[in-house]
């Protein structure tokens, strides 16, 4: 038998919380000294204070505890739950330092406000093209948004023309259209020499010419494109050119690292 205190000690947990779980009948001593009130514990209760703990971690309230360790859960079934915690939690990690990403891309931004974009602007004409394309859609324009949407939409494209027996004659092409109540459709496109067919589980469409668009090359993730898409954007305006029609980030090169990526933007833009 322990004392509160060296059950404590051999549970790593704090004698406080010891206390608190035998308040609310969660771990309750297993003889407590009738004179003296003093708690003393088993020390095959260490199993039950282990799984209280774990399943604390994984995020359960301790009713939600109760009730699971009333089900007399196996440490197997315990081992599942903390793999999809673990899951869960890699997930919400990946998506926090993606956020903290794009708020320092922002304070970039910020931090050069007033000072003249460095990004080269070139105007040109950009041809008519043949793709095939999947579309998809994303509840806004925030990369946390666009991101997932987009990759997962070349992959399939990607799959579904090799089914076709179809070869990308050219770079990947993505461009969007806002939608009124504020999502967006995101069209995935590949530059194909093949003729719509009946069956195609994608679409093959021709993209217009645009007589004058201007464009900015980006070297790195496509998280980090909120800076030359608003240097861009400054540029036309600071030159007497408004948007005319949807922008398009073409693919110039692809690396399994995406610092690796180069993307050139394309903004249609017309005199105002």
């Amino acid at each position: 038998m322990f004392g509160i205190g060296d059950f404590a000690r051999h549970g790593r947990v704090s004698v406080r919380m010891l206390r608190h779980y035998d308040g609310i009948g969660l771990l309750r001593p297993d003889v407590v000294d009738p004179a003296t009130g003093y708690r003393f514990y088993a020390a095959g209760q260490l199993a039950r204070l282990n799984r209280i703990i774990a399943l604390k971690e994984l995020g359960f309230t301790l009713e939600q505890v109760r009730r699971i360790l009333d089900e007399d859960v196996s440490g197997a079934e315990l081992r599942g739950m903390l793999t999809l915690r673990r899951a869960e939690l890699e997930q919400r990690i990946a998506a926090d330092r993606d956020r903290l990403a794009q708020v320092e891309t922002r304070l970039r931004v910020i931090e050069k406000e007033g000072v003249m974009p460095v990004h080269d602007v070139i105007v040109k004409s950009v041809p008519a093209v043949r793709v095939a394309e999947l579309t998809g859609e994303a509840g806004d324009f925030e990369p946390q948004s666009i991101e997932p949407v987009v990759g997962s939409l070349f992959d399939e494209l990607c799959d579904r023309l090799e089914r076709a027996g179809i070869t990308p004659a050219g770079p990947a092409i993505a461009y969007y259209d806002e939608r009124a109540d504020g999502s967006v459709l995101v069209h995935a496109a590949l530059p194909v020499t093949a003729e719509p067919r009946a069956g195609q589980d994608f679409s093959i469409i021709d993209l217009p010419a645009v007589d004058q668009a201007a464009t900015v090359v980006h070297r790195g993730n496509m998280n980090e494109v909120l800076e030359p898409w608003q240097a861009l954007g400054q540029w036309i305006d600071a030159n007497g050119y408004r948007s005319h029609g949807p922008s398009r980030e073409v693919t110039l090169e692809f690396t399994e690292d995406p610092s690796g990526w180069v993307t050139e933007l394309q903004e249609p833009i017309a005199r105002q």
